[in-house]
C-alpha cells in the first residue's frame, strides 16, 4: 500500500463508540470523494456493505437524500442486516458523512475528510455511535465487533485508494479566479 496512515486510538470502552482510520492516497480529492458519495459503488470498497440503493427518487449524494444499504459481517460472515440512512454532509472534495438508523434512531454517524497533503489527499474515515439498542451492544464484545470495524476501515481506504490512483487523470479545468 502507498501512502501514509493513521488511526486514531480506539475508544477504552468495551462497546463501540468512535474510531478512525487514513490514508494518503495520490490522487486529488474530488476524484476520491466522487468515489466515497456513490453510495452505490460501497459495495465495492466496504467489505461488510454488499449495495446500497438511494431511496424517495434521491437525486444522489447530497445532503438529506435517503438510501438503504445491505449488510453482511460478523463470525464467518453469518450475519446479515439493513439500515436506512441519510446524507448529512456532501462537501465535495471536503467531506462527505451519513448517518445510520438504529431501531428507527440515528445510530452511527459514518464520515470520510479529505485534506490536501504533500503526496496527495488523506483521507480519513471515521464513525461515531451515538445511539444502539441493548441487544447490539451485547453482541459487540463476543463478535469483536470493534477489531472487524477497524480492520474494515483499514480494508475499505485501501480499495478506495487502488480505484482512485488507478482511475485515469482527467486534465484540469481551468480556474474560474
Amino acid at each position: 500500500m502507498t501512502g501514509t496512515e493513521t488511526s486514531t486510538k480506539p475508544s477504552s470502552r468495551w462497546w463501540l463508540r468512535h474510531d478512525a482510520h487514513s490514508v494518503v492516497v495520490d490522487a486529488p480529492a474530488e476524484r476520491i470523494y466522487a468515489l466515497v458519495a456513490d453510495l452505490p459503488r460501497m459495495g465495492e470498497w466496504s467489505p461488510e456493505c454488499r449495495r446500497v440503493e438511494w431511496l424517495d427518487d434521491a437525486p444522489g449524494p447530497v445532503e438529506g437524500a435517503r438510501f438503504i444499504g445491505h449488510n453482511q459481517g460478523g463470525p464467518h460472515g453469518l450475519m446479515k442486516w439493513s439500515r436506512r440512512g441519510r446524507v448529512v454532509t456532501a462537501d465535495p472534495g471536503r467531506e462527505f458523512a451519513f448517518v445510520t438508523e438504529e431501531g428507527g434512531r440515528e445510530g452511527t454517524e459514518w464520515r470520510y475528510r479529505f485534506e490536501k497533503v504533500d503526496g496527495g489527499t488523506r483521507v480519513t474515515e471515521s464513525y461515531a455511535v451515538s445511539w444502539i439498542p441493548a441487544w447490539a451492544r451485547l453482541l459487540d464484545v463476543p463478535t469483536n465487533r470493534a477489531a472487524e470495524l477497524r480492520r474494515a476501515l483499514r480494508d475499505t481506504l485501501a480499495h478506495v485508494q487502488r480505484a482512485a490512483e488507478s482511475a485515469p487523470s482527467a486534465p484540469s479545468a481551468p480556474s474560474a479566479r
